[in-house]
């Protein structure tokens, strides 16, 4: 009883980390597909396990500094500013920094206003050389804005939902989840360091082949990717992400022994 209580009163300590996760999707006509990350097998976090592009929020994520290299929210996501609370500048950013980071799409508008396209084959090859340096901390979203001229495109990243990590497990994340349509001409690919690999799915797929023991997934994927199969067309996921004025908090518990 002694040893419970000792685990119990760990577990209770672990600190909660923000973190942000965006879930990008694409056009299959009649369904869609989602981008999903093979995270590397020694991964301390979801080793070996498909995810979707995040991680934790930055304190550089929330400087007003930003707010000169932004565009939205918009009006018509006020629900999801409110609902993200007074530190919605970090999430957001940090959902377009991770997502850049591991995956490689850029959520951003160019000079002209439109969103960045990777039809410029020297320009997508400049972008994608500052993932690297970007993850590894030697320079800054912010940084990459002012060279490149670019704003972030918060108004075509939508406030989807929030997990909570369980008590008991060793690393613990309040999540706020995103949804985002793939921008024209990307299509993604993993780091190749923390992410090996890298596959567009269609949620019915993905639930699929997890049951079937091919596919590996967090019991907090799972449950987005079941709650967005409800959703049968791409047009119906776009609108409910767009429109949405719900933004629930789950707060899992862990059965009694797991």
């Amino acid at each position: 009883m002694k040893a419970d209580t000792t685990v119990a009163a760990k577990s209770a300590v672990q600190p909660i980390r923000p973190a942000a996760t965006v879930i990008v999707i694409r056009d299959t006509n009649p369904g869609f597909e989602i981008f999903m990350l093979r995270r590397a097998s020694e991964s301390a976090f979801a080793g070996g396990m498909y995810v979707f592009p995040g991680g934790r929020v930055d304190g550089d994520d929330h400087l007003h500094k930003y707010d000169a290299y932004r565009q939205g929210p918009d009006a018509a996501q006020s629900a999801q500013q409110i609902a993200l609370g007074d530190e919605w500048r970090g999430f957001w950013i940090a959902a377009i920094r991770e997502t850049f980071e591991e995956a490689g799409f850029l959520l951003a508008y160019d000079q002209t206003g439109s969103l960045i396209t990777y039809d410029d084959v020297e320009r997508t090859q400049r972008l994608q050389d500052y993932r690297a340096p970007l993850n590894n901390g030697e320079i800054s979203l912010l940084e990459i804005c002012e060279r490149e001229k670019l704003k972030l495109a918060v108004n075509h990243v939508h406030f989807y939902n929030r997990f909570i990590t369980p008590l008991g497990r060793p690393r613990r994340f309040d999540t706020r989840f995103f949804i985002a349509q793939t921008p024209p001409g990307q299509t993604g690919r993993h780091d190749e360091w923390e992410t090996v690999d890298s596959q567009w799915i269609s949620p019915a797929a993905a639930l699929e082949r997890n049951a079937a023991g091919e596919f590996d997934l967090m019991n907090v994927t799972k449950m987005q990717l079941q709650r967005l199969a409800t959703n049968p067309t791409y047009a119906e996921v776009v609108q409910m992400a767009a429109n949405n004025r719900s933004f629930p908090v789950h707060r899992p518990v862990l059965p009694p022994g797991a």
